[in-house]
């Protein structure tokens, strides 16, 4: 069992619904920040860095929740299909790329997250400045399910 007890916690199982995203905000080692995108993929609760591993500028989760179907968090740009528990990807332009993990711990319904190379910041994306583009994927293709 892992201590939650300086742990952040970050949402509960029953607000994560199956093929549903919860993303947050995480200050790295190194002061950068970085956005992470905890899924609920059926047979697991899995953190990710929120970001393609074949275009690392293209995020999984543009604010509005990752493309999520049947276990599996899909690229909005490419289309690449990554497993929900693994990070594994075996098909597109992403092929045999795994994504990045985040350590999260799931306790009496509550998830936590337990990754010591980053702290919680705050629910949702990392702050930008605005422009007419906020929100919008670097690319011609938006998907969206």
């Amino acid at each position: 069992m892992v201590a939650t007890d300086d742990a952040a916690q970050l949402t509960t199982v029953d607000a994560l619904p199956e093929n549903e995203s919860f993303l947050f905000t995480v200050l790295e080692r190194d002061g950068s920040k970085e956005e992470v995108v905890l899924v609920n993929g059926g047979d697991c609760i899995a953190a990710w860095r929120n970001f393609c591993q074949h275009e690392t500028d293209q995020r999984l989760d543009r604010g509005f929740g990752a493309a999520m179907r049947d276990g599996e968090i899909i690229c909005p740009k490419h289309g690449s299909m990554f497993d929900a528990c693994s990070g594994h990807c075996d098909n597109g332009e992403a092929n045999g790329s795994t994504l990045i993990s985040v350590d999260v711990t799931v306790e009496a319904g509550n998830i936590y997250l337990t990754d010591r190379t980053c702290e919680f910041l705050h629910e949702g994306g990392i702050e930008e400045d605005t422009d007419e583009d906020e929100g919008m994927p670097s690319s011609s293709s938006h998907l969206t399910f």
